[in-house]
Order: structure tokens, then sequence, then C-alpha cells
């Protein structure tokens, strides 16, 4: 999931990124598959769906004498995604800079790390505002809402733009079904949770992702020369704090 962000960064990703893709989703389904066999082999349906922490329950009846180990390798996965993902999403803030569509100053790397630092801190201030309100529930209804959104708009536009953008060179080249499939999977997944039971929350999401509009066609499409002006002192003042410059143009 990660690495089709950062396409950019990996070695020979014409070979690479499908290989990855084909090794790791089977691999990782078959695990998945694996561990809820082991579940049931342990557990009664009723007792899995009465568990506040199946692993855990688990963990207490067949590893009882070390059953620590399961929620200390959990902690450790979560480090492990927590570390793609801020690696991802400031990669997405340093192209989205670098594209003009964001902030000129998400775009520039630190002199002495090499990293986008900007981008990073950006994310990092996006995450305590995230937390902010302290529910868990609703963030993770905001965060899927908006995410299998705009998976579903991926699947969607590759499917448009295999018909009407024929002559487009793709060295990654995804069958149309598979993109199908993941729009309708999309679809349902967006869906379902409303029908299911609707609550405010995506409704407030979905004003937030639209509102994000009011921004993108002054600043972005009709590239409005008074935010230039307004923007341009502000980041030389955060280039000089943080540190940081313009990366080096690249074929």
């Amino acid at each position: 999931n990660q690495l089709n962000f950062i396409t950019e960064e990996l070695k020979n990703p014409y070979r690479n990124l499908p290989l990855a893709i084909i090794i790791g989703i089977p691999l990782v389904t078959v695990c998945y598959v694996l561990v809820n066999i082991a579940y049931f082999t342990v557990m009664t349906p009723s007792e899995l769906l009465s568990s506040p922490a199946v692993a855990v329950t688990f963990g207490d009846r067949v590893l009882y004498p070390v059953a620590w180990l399961v929620p200390l390798f959990v902690a450790f996965s979560t480090f492990g995604s927590a570390n793609g993902s801020c690696f991802t999403a400031g990669r997405l803030s340093y192209v989205a800079g670098r594209e003009g569509h964001m902030v000129k100053i998400l775009s520039y790397i630190s002199l002495k790390r090499y990293t986008p630092m900007p981008a990073l801190l950006f994310n990092g201030i996006l995450a305590i505002f995230y937390i902010m309100p302290s529910d868990i529930n609703t963030l993770i209804n905001y965060f899927s809402f908006a995410q299998w959104a705009f998976y579903g708009l991926t699947a969607l536009s590759l499917i448009v733009m295999r018909f009407t953008r024929k002559e487009f060179d793709r060295p990654v080249k995804v069958p149309v079904f598979i993109a199908g499939i993941v729009a309708l999977v999309s679809i349902y997944l967006v869906l379902a949770p409303i029908i299911d039971k609707p609550e405010w929350e995506y409704l407030y999401c979905t004003i937030f992702i639209f509102g994000g509009l009011i921004l993108y066609f002054p600043l972005v499409y009709w590239k409005a020369k008074w935010a230039r002006k307004i923007m341009r002192p502000i980041t030389m003042h955060l280039q000089l704090l943080m540190e940081v410059v313009p990366p080096e143009k690249t074929e």
C-alpha cells in the first residue's frame, strides 16, 4: 500500500513495484487467514465476539507464561506501520508542494539530513490536531470514509483515463477489471457504514473535503498573484528557520 505512493524512491520501480504487490498481498492474505483459523480453533464464535482484544485472549490461552509477547508484538507492528505512514505522508506533501498543489515550502529539503523536513513537520502538526478530540471511534470513521472515497475515485479515474487517454505511456499497467473491483469495493465501504448507522461525522468529513475547493481554485487553478506576494516572505523566513532548500532538479 505504501510503495504505490513512493515510486520515485524505489530502485527499478517498473519491476519492483508490481513484484512487491504480487508477493506482498498473497503473503498478508495467507497470514490473516491462518491467524483467524488459530482464533477459531481456540475460541468459540461467541467468545471471539465478546472479547475486547481477541489477540490478547488468544495469547492468554495458548501462550500463558509469555502472553505478554502478543501486546508487545502488536506495539512493534504499530511502530512499523507508523514508520511507513510517516514516510509516505511526508512524501505526498512534498510532491504536492513541488507540483504547486500546496505551499512551496513543503517541497524543500533539509540541508543537513536531506529529508523533506517541512512536509514531515506539517504532517506531524496535522496528526496533533487529529488526536485532540481523543475519540478514536470518530477518528476511525473520518479516516476510513475519506480514505476509501479517494481510493474509489483513484480507481475510477484510472478506468476513465484508460479509455479517454489511450496514448499515455503506462510502464505499470493495471488490468481494468482490478480497478473496477477496487472501485466497487470502495463504493461499498463508503456507503455501507452510512446506511447501517448514519452519523454527522460523514457529513462533516464530506464538507471538509469539498471545502478544499475554496483554496484550490484561487490558489492552484487560477494561481492568484496576491497569494504569491503573501507567501513569498513567509516561505523565506521558514526556509531560514528550518535550514531547508529547494531540491535539485533531476531527470
